[in-house]
């Protein structure tokens, strides 16, 4: 007789483990599966390592500036072994500490590779054996890996993924990122700070092609500021490989050139964990690599749902955890209500930083309303210029007859902890007077989120 559960998850990322946590904050009796890291990739290979060694990146740039900050500093260099070192410890940690969680609420965890023989049903291949669950609701958060095209595909040595580059082998020299994704700039961000001659071709007509065209056009500038090279409308058709060398084919407006580099970092998006599951059995859709399911995850097959990167757009941890917590909601006989795609901030911790939420100024032209936009610069705020921060930019968008904020866009520094604002107006349905008459401590950078507001309607007070 196999082990019988209220629910089972499958996958213990930041979808996976927090579901299975809220599961059991409810009375039910859960189980998780995971087949390789407690936290899933965000935590060991992606979110936090990632801000790690950006982190350290952003202090190497503060430290070259320290006689603008009246300090003294010498002999700057970096010990990139160091650097990585303390991004895997930070992770570990981290790790052990989702461990902790899932015992402390009596989740039991199985470590093994899942299949779904039958609808209720888990059979977990350990290293020990085989374990067969079952359970009334199960969900699947087994998230994405990194997406490979041909002739791209990566090696380890020459051509990378975001996995590589988290554990470099050596320091680039010559660095060409293929797609200005989040996860492209972040990185091209990072080696481009340490001394790297980075390049990034864009397929799209511009770079952070999700975001609003004005903030892809101030960040552009930015990291051109910087030294980087942006190539939009291309594309890397081949790589020749040879020792110590990769020479990139990129094709654009019809021709094709070609260029040298020592090291490539392929960033092309992510596809789907979907094989091995048995989901075509059970009559699962998968499109694209990603199971189809309705606004409140289930896949259509009773008691069975998907949440996280394994379902689809946006691709981002925070959605999957709350993603997480709503299917187990639901399954404890709660209601929650859906989670809204245009209510997740997107954050790109690049330098600068980017962050957005709803909808874009062309998105909300485009579905029809009449609009009111408001910008504020860095540049008019005291608290930026006091921390030798004064390029950036506070962009927000409102619907003109209801004053309804339909989106918010920043680029700058620390501005992925101030979208959070916009998220929670958005979330109360806030309107653009509801933002005005908030008052906002001085100095801060939030105040630059104020006099946006006011500038929609003609009345920022500091620019």
């Amino acid at each position: 007789m196999g082990k019988s559960f209220d629910m089972i998850v499958i996958g213990a990322g930041p979808g996976g483990y927090v579901a299975a946590i809220r599961g059991a904050q409810l009375g039910l009796s859960v189980a998780i599966v995971e087949r390789e890291h407690l936290g899933g990739i965000c935590l060991n290979w992606g979110c936090i390592p990632t801000k790690a060694m950006l982190r350290t990146s952003e202090v190497f740039h503060l430290m070259h500036r320290a006689k603008e900050f009246g300090l003294k500093a010498d002999g700057i260099g970096f010990d990139l072994d160091a650097v990585v070192k303390r991004s895997r410890k930070i992770a570990k940690q981290l790790n052990s500490g989702v461990g902790h969680l899932l015992k402390k609420n009596k989740v039991q965890v199985f470590m093994g590779e899942a299949t779904l023989p039958a609808k209720g049903q888990v059979s977990v291949k350990t290293e020990t054996g085989t374990e067969e669950l079952s359970a009334r609701n199960v969900i699947i958060a087994t998230g994405a890996r990194a997406r490979e095209l041909p002739g791209l595909e990566a090696d380890g040595d020459l051509v990378w993924t975001y996995k590589h580059a988290l554990v470099p082998k050596r320091m680039p020299k010559k660095l060409l990122v293929i797609g200005s994704g989040a996860i492209g700039i972040e990185f091209a961000s990072f080696y481009n700070a340490l001394g790297a001659e980075t390049t990034v071709v864009e397929v799209m007509d511009r770079i952070l092609p999700v975001e609003d065209a004005e903030i892809s056009a101030f960040a552009k500038k930015q990291f051109e500021a910087q030294g980087m090279t942006l190539r939009e409308k291309a594309m890397v058709k081949k790589l020749d490989r040879a020792s110590g060398t990769v020479t990139a084919h990129i094709e654009s407006g019809g021709k094709v050139e070609t260029a040298e580099f020592d090291t490539v970092i392929s960033a092309v998006g992510i596809v789907g964990n979907t094989e091995g599951l048995g989901l075509e059995d059970l009559g699962v859709t998968v499109e694209r690599s990603h199971i189809v399911t309705d606004p409140q995850c289930r896949t259509g097959i009773d008691g069975l749902y998907a949440i996280g990167d394994i379902a689809g757009a946006p691709w981002l941890a925070h959605k999957a955890s709350h993603e997480g917590v709503m299917v187990a909601e639901l399954i404890a006989g709660q209601t929650p209500p859906a989670v809204s795609p245009d209510s997740i901030a997107g954050c790109t911790y690049c330098q600068p930083q980017v962050a957005s939420v709803g909808l874009t100024e062309a998105q909300a032209t485009e579905q029809g309303y009449d609009i009111k936009v408001g910008r504020f610069p860095f540049i008019g705020n005291g608290k930026a210029i006091a921390l030798g921060e004064p390029e950036g930019l506070v962009k927000t968008v409102f619907d003109a007859n209801t004053g309804a904020l339909l989106g918010a866009h920043m680029v700058g520094a620390e501005v992925t902890e101030l979208i959070q604002g916009y998220v929670i107006g958005r979330q109360l349905e806030t309107t653009e007077e509801d933002l005005m008459h908030a008052v906002f401590p001085h100095p801060t950078l939030s105040e630059m989120m104020h006099e946006s507001v006011l500038d929609a309607w003609g009345r920022a007070i500091h620019f």
